[in-house]
């Protein structure tokens, strides 16, 4: 009877030359992965724990529903969208800006009343390398086109307030793009 799995085929003797060569290479590989994860770890050095604090912070904040914001829709319709619904908007503009992650949003101002002014206030935490007024200049610019698109508010100011530059590092790698520039 032959062996029908390639781990039982080895085990019978039958591995092929090409299959030894590459269990031999991922062997190698499973031993080295420890030792470049710690090695990574402590060029890494230590991790900010009140930064960390803060973003969590800033998305437990998101989490709640907050004020709620009416939405004009005639006699018939009773519609409206919440503050954490308007937070979660503008948090998503960070993906279309490489290099700004968004921590503390607030929305000031009489939401309730349809057509009062709100300013907006974002704390940043800018990718190291990534120029950091173009980057708060595109990031209030994709803030106030999804508000204008996605909400009825009267936004009369977008504040970015960059809180914290952050080197590069594993997180980076979601926009590896923001590392190119130069620092400003």
């Amino acid at each position: 009877m032959t062996a029908e799995t390639p781990t039982e085929r080895a085990d019978a003797g039958e591995e092929t030359a090409e299959q030894r060569l590459e269990r031999d290479a991922l062997d190698r590989l499973s031993e080295l992965v420890p030792a470049l994860l710690e090695r990574d770890a402590q060029a890494e050095g230590a991790v900010d724990e009140s930064w960390v604090r803060g973003v969590l912070a800033g998305i437990r904040l998101d989490a709640r529903a907050g004020r709620r914001i009416p939405i004009e829709a005639g006699e018939r319709a009773d519609l409206g969208i919440t503050e954490g619904a308007v937070r979660g908007i503008i948090r998503a503009c960070e993906d279309r800006v490489p290099g700004a992650l968004i921590g503390r949003c607030q929305l000031d101002g009489d939401v309730t009343e349809p057509g009062a002014p709100i300013r907006v206030e974002v704390d940043v935490s800018a990718l190291y390398g990534a120029p950091i007024v173009p980057l708060a200049e595109r990031l209030r610019a994709e803030i106030g086109q999804a508000l204008a698109a996605h909400t009825p508010l009267a936004v009369a100011a977008i504040d970015i307030s960059v809180r914290d530059v952050q080197l590069p590092g594993p997180a980076s790698l979601a926009h590896p793009e923001a590392t190119g520039g130069s620092a400003s």
